[in-house]
């Protein structure tokens, strides 16, 4: 009798240890997709948005986040026009503007895929997911989940690392070798090891620009990083549900050749 009671109690003690265990893991946690380029809660619906008709380069980014994205945006192959050598890029942000000068002769495959998406405003209401005090400040998800989708597997070749990875400049994100896709870092401070690692700057953010892009709200850290899958697939509605002061871009727009340059 004695041996039939502490059987049955040592298997409710492997139980409670093992339904314990199990609840030590995050729900809905999914494993971190490799594609995602280094970028759980109950699911966020959202209303599909409505398409808009493309833009070309403006004189300077409208401060009203855009509503909807651009149908050309779900067809990559489409988008494949030469950048100008070099050329302008202003952000405009939660936390206020910077302007970004891409110079295409130092990474042209990686600064043709950012002209054709910032052209076609696929970073129009994307945020800065991954803010990591001291190192990187990283974006590039769309806010519309059918954008992302288009774009999961439009990898790029990569392009020979000519620029260090400098304080200030901006680069590609990617999960590997020849893996880009649309995710973007600028640097924090000098990260000369990410050149080793193949990472090709192919722009900077200009004059005080710093100022503002070090003021993105980085307290979530590298957290929202690993919910990548779910970013992709719920859009902004489940970032601004489950991190809500992460900051975001309003609108990302070309305003011309950078000063100095011969027009395209």
């Amino acid at each position: 009798m004695n041996r039939v009671k502490w059987f049955v109690a040592a298997v409710a003690m492997g139980t409670l240890f093992f339904g314990c265990k199990a609840k030590e893991q995050p729900a809905e946690t999914p494993p971190e997709k490799p594609k995602a380029e280094a970028p759980a809660q109950p699911k966020v619906e959202t209303p599909a948005p409505t398409p808009a008709q493309p833009e070309t380069t403006t004189s300077g980014p409208s401060a009203t986040p855009r509503s909807a994205y651009d149908r050309l945006l779900l067809r990559p192959v489409a988008l494949k026009e030469k950048a100008p050598e070099t050329f302008q890029v202003k952000f405009a942000t939660t936390r206020g503007e910077f302007t970004v000068t891409v110079h295409r002769a130092w990474a042209p495959i990686g600064a043709d895929r950012f002209y054709n998406l910032v052209r076609h405003h696929y970073y129009d209401n994307a945020s800065f997911f991954r803010v990591v005090p001291g190192f990187i400040v990283q974006f590039g998800i769309s806010a519309y989940p059918p954008v992302s989708a288009a774009w999961k597997d439009a990898d790029l070749h990569d392009d020979p690392v000519t620029q260090s990875n400098k304080q200030g400049y901006l680069t590609f994100a990617t999960a590997g070798p020849n893996t880009r896709t649309t995710q973007l870092f600028i640097n924090l401070k000098d990260n000369e090891g990410l050149d080793q690692q193949g990472f090709a700057p192919f722009g900077v953010v200009d004059g005080k620009g710093m100022n503002v892009v070090e003021m993105m709200y980085d307290q979530y850290a590298n957290t929202p990083r690993d919910f990548q899958d779910l970013i992709t697939a719920e859009g902004k509605p489940y970032l601004d549900k489950n991190w809500p002061k992460l900051d975001s871009i309003k609108t990302a727009t070309l305003i011309g050749p950078a000063p100095g340059a011969a027009k395209p």
